[in-house]
């Protein structure tokens, strides 16, 4: 029977850890109902005897606390709660106990915004994770060694899980009961859950905010222009020389405070506007790549799947206001 050790933390997201208590805990039904043997052994680990979670009204109770815990095959670690580094601090007695147990074989999976306290205890290091996109560039800021996935669903690397942003985590549960518990498994809770078992992308639900925390005034002042301005033809020497800078140094500065090259943020604002558009009128795609810019379709329709995981059509489908009140 495989021994699942969810973290009851501090500051944490009780639905998440109640998600996955559920989630497994279904799994033995499902089997018990199929005349088998329950699978999983569910344990909620904590460092004290009532923990408060930050959530009003709630405490948890945890069944072992990790002075008394037994060797565990699968850790789990929910999402963090408020300001991150509180969180971990908070919290940080468990950060030896999940290494311990990584060396002894159990496997780790962070939920979500788990990964910056899966990312404390120095288990993926150079290794790749996912986390919710709205918090990629805190998590690079802070964790500037590990690789994030940036955009995907579902992250496995040496026996350590991760997960994107918020609803996400449930990808990654069913990902965990497929490998334990086969794949008919999996797709039988998938449809109990009604969640979309094959889904590897948050990219269709990513806001791009324009990353603007940072005190460069020329490098703010080429973003604003770009933004005011992106359905004109924009170049890197024009945007350089409306800054005031040679194109090497804006080229560099602009990489560094932006994560994007000039063209990958041009890029991004004329696919964040078209989809405000796809989202809210009735305007066909040609319509909508003239507007924000574009005059050849098929590039359009590319860089858009790059960036959303979605074709034009199938974004205006799934998200358009208009379609779905009419």
């Amino acid at each position: 029977m495989k021994k699942i050790l969810i973290l009851a933390m501090e500051q944490s997201v009780v639905q998440a850890i109640a998600g996955a208590q559920y989630c497994f805990q279904t799994v033995n039904f499902f089997l018990q109902q199929q005349g088998q043997s329950p699978l999983f052994e569910v344990h909620l680990v904590g460092l004290y005897e009532e923990v408060n979670p930050g959530f009003p009204g709630f405490r948890l109770q945890p069944d072992v606390l990790i002075e008394n815990s037994f060797q565990g095959d699968l850790i789990i670690i929910p999402p963090l709660l408020g300001d991150f580094s509180e969180a971990i601090s908070s919290n940080s007695k468990f950060l030896p106990w999940i290494r311990a147990q990584y060396e002894s074989g159990a496997e780790v999976a962070s939920l979500c915004v788990g990964a910056f306290f899966l990312a404390a205890t120095g288990l993926i290091e150079g290794k790749h994770c996912s986390t919710h996109w709205g918090f990629v560039d805190q998590f690079k800021a802070m964790f500037p060694g590990v690789k994030v996935q940036d955009g995907s669903i579902v992250t496995e690397e040496s026996g350590i899980y991760s997960s994107g942003g918020a609803n996400s985590y449930w990808n990654l549960l069913l990902h965990l009961v497929e490998k334990y518990a086969g794949r008919e498994m999996a797709i039988l809770l998938s449809k109990y859950f009604a969640i979309d078992i094959d889904r590897e992308s948050q990219a269709s639900f990513s806001i791009f905010k324009g990353q603007k925390d940072h005190p460069d005034k020329q490098i703010l002042q080429a973003q604003e222009i770009i933004e005011k301005n992106f359905a004109k033809g924009l170049t890197v020497d024009l945007l350089a020389e409306q800054v005031h800078l040679g194109r090497r140094s804006f080229e560099r500065r602009f990489k560094k405070l932006t994560g994007n090259s000039v063209l990958e943020y041009v890029q991004r604002v004329k696919i964040e506007a078209a989809k405000r558009i796809f989202e809210s009128s009735i305007k066909n795609c040609n319509e909508v790549m003239w507007e924000v810019g574009y005059t050849d379709a098929k590039a359009f329709r590319k860089v858009f799947q790059k960036i959303t995981g979605l074709t034009p059509l199938e974004y205006r489908m799934k998200y358009n206001k208009v379609s779905k009140a009419a």
